[in-house]
Formats: C-alpha cells, structure tokens, sequence
C-alpha cells in the first residue's frame, strides 16, 4: 500500500499554485476551478491543494534541509522552525543507516506549516 494523495487547505488557489511552484519545482498538475482543486505530482503522490479541505502537516523531502530553508527564507517565507537533527538512524527501519534525518518548517502562502526533510551523513563531533 502507498500514499496516493494528501489533501492541503489553500484559500488562494492562484497564490497557492506560485508558492508550491516554487517549493516544488514544476508547474501544478491539473487544475479545476471549480471546485477548487489544484494538483501537484510528488513523487508516487499527489499534493492536493483545495479551499474545502481542512490544514494538514505535510512533510516534503528535499535536497539540504539548511541550503533550502535559506533560499525560501530569502525568498521572503516565514521559517517557523530552524533546521536541527531530528533523529540519527543507526538502521534503515525508517530511514538510511547512518544517516542524521534533518528538519525544518516553513509557513507556506496559505498559513499551513510544512515541514522539509532531509537524510545527510552522520558527521559525529
């Protein structure tokens, strides 16, 4: 079983589309307004932003968490949470073994947090 699609409050569709554009990198998927409903591909799923669904905590993975949190907070968005280690994997069971899983999290056009992810070598001190 997957994840197929994951549901994101958006008041601004327009808005909306240009923020996760951005974050994304590609242009939104489909669109129908009406109803209001606007896709993105992401990986295996899909990010389904619409005006009717209630605020989710979506976790996207990116690149760097810290070069990617600096690039959208000079783009002039809201970092709710600083890039920190989350979590070190020493197996693979919910990430790759010997990784530190880092974390951040922004506050996208809609006022919804979002959290970013990324798994980089363990560099131990």
């Amino acid at each position: 079983m997957e994840i197929i699609q994951v549901a994101q409050h958006a008041d601004d569709l327009d808005r909306a589309a240009a923020f996760y554009e951005r974050l994304l990198g590609g242009p939104p998927a489909a669109r129908f307004d009406p109803p209001g409903l606007l896709f993105f591909n992401v990986g295996i799923g899909r990010l389904l932003l619409e005006q009717a669904a209630p605020s989710a905590l979506v976790y996207l993975q990116v690149d760097d968490v810290r070069a990617t949190t600096e690039e959208l907070r000079a783009d002039g968005v809201e970092v709710t949470g600083e890039p920190h280690v989350i979590f070190t994997h020493t197996d693979d069971t919910l990430g790759p073994a010997g990784t530190d899983e880092w974390m951040s999290f922004i506050r996208d056009s809609e006022g919804n947090t979002v959290g970013l992810v990324s798994h980089e070598p363990r560099h131990d001190p």
